[in-house]
């Protein structure tokens, strides 16, 4: 089983997991340019995962059932993913062929925005987040509250930590710089960037990266740190109320914030 991850548009990324057969389930081909391209390396999609309706993630959907009318696509419970061909949210298991993935419910980003958690029988379990969780940051709230999107986040935090993260969009380095200003005696994310910078530079993704890694870096699955409860406490110049206006504070500081 093997992981790519196929760039697309300025800054996605379409996650092809592939099994030994070439076989793949297909994630998020918001372009169906980069899938078509990558069957002339042996690459076969065997299915396509929609984590949310938005035209970066879905917009290649059309284009790959003209290609191959059959392929299923597993979406959630939105008519704005109009080429569907099964409907899932929490709870539902997608099994085919060697590959098992829960759904998951993350609202937030979207009011129907899922997640999938799993993979193959052997090595760690991949998360595929779309837009709810990215390395070092989380997505924009557009149609859901802070409240569903902690209750997102929560629900991703408590994944087994080997899991790796495959999320929508390399933000990586701009997220750092924010979280550097929220936690900047975080050795581990010091230490996460310098690794990022060189995979940067060399033409790398910075993903997958472990949820252990983003549990030890990333500030909003850290709202109940004191480093970060200290940090919100400052900018509103008293205590925040709750964990959800910590976490309310935190994602209008990153909207607002420039490095």
């Amino acid at each position: 089983m093997r992981l790519l991850a196929l760039p697309a548009f300025e800054d996605n990324y379409i996650w092809a997991l592939v099994d030994d057969d070439g076989d793949a389930l297909v994630v998020d081909p918001g372009d169906a340019a980069p899938v078509l391209a990558a069957t002339g390396n042996g690459l076969w999609p065997a299915a396509i995962l929609i984590t949310h309706h938005h035209p970066d993630h879905a917009g290649g959907v059309h284009a790959l059932r003209e290609r191959w009318p059959t392929l299923p696509v597993f979406a959630p419970e939105d008519d704005r993913v109009p080429d569907a061909t099964e409907r899932v949210g929490a709870g539902d298991v997608v099994r085919l062929k060697n590959w098992q993935l829960s759904v998951l419910e993350v609202h937030g980003h979207t009011r129907s925005h899922i997640a999938f958690h799993g993979g193959g029988s052997e090595g760690p379990p991949h998360l595929f987040c779309g837009d709810t969780l990215f390395s070092l940051g989380c997505g924009r709230l557009f149609e859901g509250t802070p409240a569903q999107m902690l209750e997102a986040l929560d629900r991703l935090a408590s994944l087994p930590p080997e899991s790796l993260v495959c999320c929508g969009h390399e933000y990586t380095l701009a997220n750092g710089a924010f979280a550097q200003a929220v936690d900047p005696h975080n050795a581990a994310l010091r230490h996460r960037l310098d690794e990022v910078r060189a995979m940067r530079q060399a033409g790398r993704p910075s993903l997958p990266v472990s949820l252990a890694s983003e549990l030890a870096t990333n500030p909003f699955l850290r709202v109940d740190t004191p480093a970060v409860r200290d940090a919100v406490a400052h900018r509103l110049g008293r205590t925040p109320l709750d964990r959800v206006e910590t976490f309310a504070t935190l994602r209008q500081w990153k909207n607002d914030f420039r490095a």
